[in-house]
């Protein structure tokens, strides 16, 4: 994924082996435990709560996208959380981090395509930094337990969660901790992202050509009516019509990128303006880079209870210098547009 863009590229969703979702891999990835890129200034229990409910967001996904020609920016990943907590399923959080090449984390040269010579996955939960990671998400975790003092959580909710879990038997074997991580139902399904240049046919030739084989498979009697009726067309519906044969060419992508283009929208209404996009604190202001697609929420499994996270598109907005403010993570801007505001 590139620095300004000409063409959107489009994320698909695949299974993957582990050691391909790790962090030195650099992955753009959906859901599991976040691949941190650099692990020095991790957003905090505080700035991975949500707004609304106050309970941890979920690691939803995350995206490697490098700036060619910026050196500062040699490796670079986005990474997006939400609330996935019924009712609220409302918060959302999107932080930014880039790393030259030569940095105290990677190697100057590219990963191995093969795969490492281990053979069982372990979860890590100590970065090379030092800092400790919660046992059900992932994120910082500031906080160990008390009895054993070896595992970390990034709060109160996590802990009790994990000894409901299991951790009440296991504490009692703190050396076996990091080899047998219960299933807590906190994380997404896990994916990787793989990426494609969207093609180059344009939309609205398709769109013209299947308006074409319509109108000539139910007869000309209906043409009069179709033209009536694409006069009468709100824009709403126009809006999401473009949107429909935008992505009918690949109906399976969940992601689509492009720095500096426009978002496609799914509807006519509750399309931020220019003044809804806050600038960075560097003072530049933020461009869009990515959309999360509708798409997406198949492969979440998120159900329950008939209430679980839910979105038309989230748009992700960066700072138009990418800017270095410090070593840490950056939080950007993400629009949230529903499905509930297309016609």
């Amino acid at each position: 994924m590139a620095a300004l863009s000409s063409r959107a590229e489009l994320g698909f969703a695949e299974e993957a082996p582990a050691w391909r979702l790790r962090s030195d891999r650099f992955p753009s990835k959906v859901g599991g435990r976040p691949a941190w890129l650099g692990e020095a200034g991790l957003p905090g229990p505080g700035d991975l709560a949500c707004a609304r409910c106050g309970r941890p967001l979920a690691f939803l996904l995350q995206v490697y996208a490098p700036l060619p020609g910026r050196a500062d920016a040699f490796h670079r990943g986005l990474f997006v959380f939400c609330c996935r907590e019924p009712p609220c399923c409302a918060g959302l959080r999107v932080f930014r981090n880039q790393l030259p090449r030569k940095n105290d984390f990677y190697s100057y040269e590219p990963p191995s395509e093969n795969p490492p010579p281990e053979t069982r996955e372990s979860v890590c939960l100590q970065l090379k930094s030092g800092a400790h990671l919660c046992r059900v998400c992932g994120c910082l975790g500031p906080k160990t337990c008390s009895r054993c003092h070896k595992a970390h959580y990034c709060g109160k909710v996590h802990q009790a969660l994990d000894w409901r879990s299991g951790h009440k038997q296991a504490c009692s074997q703190p050396d076996h901790l990091d080899h047998a991580i219960p299933d807590h139902n906190f994380l997404f399904p896990e994916f990787e992202i793989v990426v494609e240049t969207e093609d180059e046919i344009m939309p609205e030739v398709v769109e013209k050509e299947d308006a074409a084989e319509i109108v000539g498979s139910m007869g000309e009697a209906l043409e009069e009516e179709l033209d009536s009726m694409a006069k009468h067309e709100s824009r709403e519906d126009k809006i999401f019509q473009k949107f429909k044969t935008q992505i009918a060419l690949e109906p399976e992508q969940i992601l689509r990128y492009g720095r500096g283009l426009v978002p496609i929208w799914i509807s006519g209404e509750n399309i931020p303006q220019e003044k809804d996009i806050p600038d960075c604190p560097c003072g530049a202001k933020r461009i869009f880079e990515f959309q999360v697609m509708p798409q997406l929420l198949n492969y979440l499994k998120a159900d329950r209870l008939g209430t679980s996270v839910d979105w038309g598109v989230l748009a992700v907005f960066t700072c138009a210098e990418s800017c270095s403010l410090g070593t840490g993570y950056t939080e950007e801007f993400v629009w949230k547009q529903d499905v509930a505001d297309t016609p």
